[in-house]
């Protein structure tokens, strides 16, 4: 017995019986000896880990566009804060930590440059359509290791597709990242608008704090554990009503102070319009775009879809790169 086969046994002595098990994988659509050390899901995080689309989150914006300072999130610290409050969870469950750790790296691989305003420029255009969840399906189908993708399990792949709020992961580890994905978003984006001098935590409506806490860390602590002891032992991951009702109020709230607030997103219209720019650009000019997307629509692929996962591709300063040298003169380039 190796060691893969060690951890596969231990996996049914120990993890709870709606656990999705390593050894009882859907698998891949391309077979693959397995690993005599890792889990299949261990394999899957490890690949996604690697993977160039997720170090490109670095560079990608959460929520505030460029802001002035060190400590703002990017997509890749909100992707780590999911994985990390979602393993928390799926351990205290005793459900399969590999795989929400997994689902929770590769969720927002799809997702643009300049956060949702890129999502939203880009769907805008396409005749096709724009969805980040359904992007990041592609990134590791289709677009990664030069167009083979990354091989990953069915579950893995419905995890990352579903976790939407619209979604329906068929795993309760997908339950946890679509969950914990709400839970880091609400109180990260709270912190960086208290950070940004936008919020005051006293300002934080009370009927929503007085449930949850006075601060990022006692608002975690209390959601996580709501969390744990409302699923424990069940086939579902669902918090009590009073919290949800509770989160909810804070993410409506978020909307109406934050996600709509000209100080925090007044250059949101600026960033969609050059994505926008962007794409009629590469559209009307495939060629000027990397060889091996010009490739792939030789090949028959279809040419917006084409110019949609290049640009999705790119990290908020290469976005502003392409542009100047779309649309800038080159006398003019200091």
């Amino acid at each position: 017995m190796n060691i893969r086969e060690k951890l596969e046994t231990w996996e049914h002595e120990y993890l709870c019986e709606y656990a999705a098990f390593s050894d009882q994988s859907m698998g891949r659509d391309v077979e693959e000896p397995m690993c005599d050390v890792r889990t299949i899901y261990q394999r899957d995080r490890d690949r996604i880990l690697h993977s160039k689309s997720f170090r490109r989150l670095k560079q990608k914006t959460q929520v505030f566009l460029s802001p002035e300072g060190d400590h703002y999130r990017t997509r890749l610290t909100h992707t780590l804060e999911v994985s990390q409050t979602a393993r928390t969870i799926a351990r205290a469950l005793r459900l399969n930590e590999e795989l929400t750790e997994a689902i929770a790296l590769g969720h927002d691989l799809g997702h643009t440059p300049f956060g949702h305003a890129g999502e939203r420029a880009l769907n805008e255009v396409c005749s096709k359509g724009f969805r980040h969840n359904e992007q990041s399906i592609r990134v590791v189908e289709r677009l990664e290791k030069k167009g083979k993708g990354l091989n990953l399990t069915v579950e893995v792949r419905d995890g990352i597709l579903n976790h939407k709020t619209t979604g329906n992961p068929a795993t309760l580890e997908g339950k946890i990242v679509q969950l914990a994905d709400k839970i880091a978003y609400i109180n990260h984006d709270i912190d960086d608008a208290i950070r940004g001098g936008i919020l005051l935590e006293e300002a934080l409506p009370a009927s929503c704090t007085d449930k949850l806490g006075n601060s990022t860390r006692n608002r975690l602590n209390t959601i996580i554990h709501d969390v744990i002891a409302n699923s424990e032992g069940k086939g579902d991951i669902v918090c009590s009503p009073d919290i949800r009702q509770a989160m909810t109020g804070l993410r409506s709230f978020l909307f109406e102070t934050v996600y709509t607030n000209p100080v925090a997103k007044g250059e949101e219209g600026k960033a969609k319009r050059m994505l926008q720019e962007l794409f009629s650009y590469y559209n009307s000019h495939p060629e000027m775009m990397p060889e091996e997307y010009v490739q792939m629509i030789e090949q028959g692929e279809d040419r917006e879809i084409v110019v949609c996962d290049y640009i999705a591709g790119m990290t908020d300063n290469y976005a502003v790169l392409k542009f100047q040298e779309a649309f800038e003169p080159i006398g003019w380039k200091r």
